[in-house]
């Protein structure tokens, strides 16, 4: 903190971007003086300086959409802020999930932003929601239809109608997203095993390679 450059702005709050550490979204923009920044560090739940009321407030202190720290990071001159953390809810107080509109619903950050979805609607009414049924259903079905799915996608590929293979591997991804969710796990849990198989300490592991099992394959 001692490095960090408050005094470069004339009322010494300086500008916090706060990230979603899972997906990349930029979640919003607030301001911090050095004793919202320590007590951020402190209670891990992201804290600015409001120059409305002029005093410290918690993100989420009345919504209850929280912001849980990650990692805090300074730019290069030492007077900006990234902070990556986990929202508990809506960032923004319109109810979306960024305070930068409409988030993109291609590419891979999609994906963290469905499993929440599916995670909110675990407790569901079956007649409200088709996740919500599966999960009352049991993870003996769940795993039946991930099953149904993989079979699906594989005689899409064996056939080469692309154009099902593509609609049938997302509802084999998303059964697979309901079925992790269902044994207490999610993708990151998966994509640490596969961070953990490509860093493998083995004799002739190297950045183009993953481990499988026991077993080195070229990527």
């Amino acid at each position: 903190m001692n490095d960090l450059n408050f005094e470069k702005y004339s009322d010494g709050l300086m500008p916090a971007i706060v990230q979603d550490a899972q997906t990349g979204d930029v979640l919003m923009l607030g301001f911090m003086d050095r004793d919202a920044l320590e007590v951020t560090r402190s209670s891990g739940s992201v804290t600015f300086y409001s120059r409305s009321r002029h005093r410290l407030w918690k993100k989420g202190e009345t919504s209850g959409n929280v912001l849980k720290v990650c990692g805090i990071v300074a730019d290069c001159d030492q007077d900006t802020l990234l902070i990556k953390a986990t929202p508990r809810g809506p960032a923004c107080h319109t109810g979306q999930s960024t305070c930068f509109g409409e988030l993109d619903t291609n590419g891979l950050s999609f994906l963290h932003r469905l499993e929440r979805v599916i995670e909110s609607r675990r407790n569901s009414a079956p007649e409200d929601s088709y996740v919500g049924s599966l999960f009352q259903s049991g993870t003996r079905r769940i795993a039946q239809k991930v099953g149904e799915e993989a079979v699906e996608t594989v005689i899409a590929a064996i056939g080469n109608d692309n154009e099902s293979l593509k609609q049938e591997a997302a509802d084999l991804l998303f059964h697979l997203m309901i079925l992790l969710q269902a044994n207490g796990l999610s993708l990151a849990d998966v994509s640490e095993v596969l961070g953990e198989r490509h860093r493998a300490d083995n004799p002739g592991l190297n950045p183009q390679t993953v481990g499988f099992g026991d077993t080195e394959r070229n990527v």
